[in-house]
C-alpha cells in the first residue's frame, strides 16, 4: 500500500511539473505564435505635402496666411533648416503675380508670411528656400495648391 501511495505521489508531482502526460489525458494546446504588431500609421503632414531630399514640407494657408512646416524623414515636425522661403503665385485680379517672404514663426517648426492671401486658394505656387544671407535658392518647388 505504501508503494502504491508513493507511486501516486510521483505521478502527481510529474503532472504538476508538466513533464508527464497520463494516457487518455488531453494534451495542452500549443502556444500560439505572437501576432505581428501592426505598424503605426505615418503622422499626418499639414497642408499640401512636398517631398524633399531630407524629409517633407507641409504648405498650407492658415487664417489667410501661408505656413510652411518642416518634417523629417519619419514625418515628425522639425526645426527649419533654412532661414526663409519666397513664394510667388498668380492671381485673377491683376496681371502681376503675388509674392511674399516666409520667415521663422514662433513655434520653431515653421515659416509663415505676414501677407494676407486672398481667396480663392486654388493656384500654382512657386516656392524657393534660402539660407541665411543666401542670394541663390537652395531648393525650388512648384506646387498645385488647393484647399
Amino acid at each position: 500500500m505504501k508503494s502504491h501511495a508513493h507511486l501516486i505521489g510521483i505521478c502527481l508531482l510529474a503532472l504538476a511539473v508538466g513533464g508527464v502526460r497520463l494516457a487518455g489525458a488531453p494534451a495542452k494546446p500549443a502556444a500560439k505564435p505572437a501576432a505581428p504588431q501592426a505598424e503605426e500609421p505615418a503622422p499626418t503632414i499639414e497642408g499640401i505635402t512636398i517631398e524633399r531630399p531630407n524629409g517633407f514640407l507641409g504648405l498650407n494657408i492658415s487664417d489667410n496666411h501661408f505656413v510652411l512646416t518642416f518634417y523629417d524623414a519619419k514625418r515628425q515636425k522639425t526645426a527649419p533648416d533654412v532661414a526663409r522661403a519666397a513664394l510667388r503665385w498668380p492671381v485673377p485680379y491683376q496681371k502681376a503675380d503675388e509674392r511674399t517672404v516666409l520667415n521663422p514663426s514662433g513655434d520653431g517648426v515653421s515659416l509663415s508670411s505676414l501677407r494676407n492671401v486672398r481667396p480663392p486658394h486654388t493656384f500654382k505656387v512657386f516656392l524657393s528656400l534660402f539660407a541665411e544671407n543666401g542670394e541663390e535658392a537652395l531648393e525650388n518647388y512648384v506646387v498645385d495648391y488647393h484647399d
